[in-house]
């Protein structure tokens, strides 16, 4: 067998990838418009919302202390 005409796994997802770039190039301006505006809460473990949560609270706490 020849292994220079042997594709890998990435470089057959990248060749996919351009290909369906090419076709769709609508479809993916729109998915990067969606991941844009929703944020990227996603990527947040159990412990990083949990001290989001205690920010806004002890924020909020501050505030009517100093502003009520």
């Amino acid at each position: 067998m020849d292994s220079k005409n042997k594709e890998t796994p990435e470089e057959k997802r990248e060749r996919l990838k351009q290909t369906e770039l090419k076709n769709n190039a609508t479809g993916s301006l729109n998915d990067g418009i969606n991941r844009g505006t929703s944020g990227n809460l996603n990527g947040m473990g159990w412990k990083e919302t949990v001290v989001l949560v205690l920010v806004l609270f002890i924020g909020y706490i501050t505030y009517k202390l100093f502003f009520s």
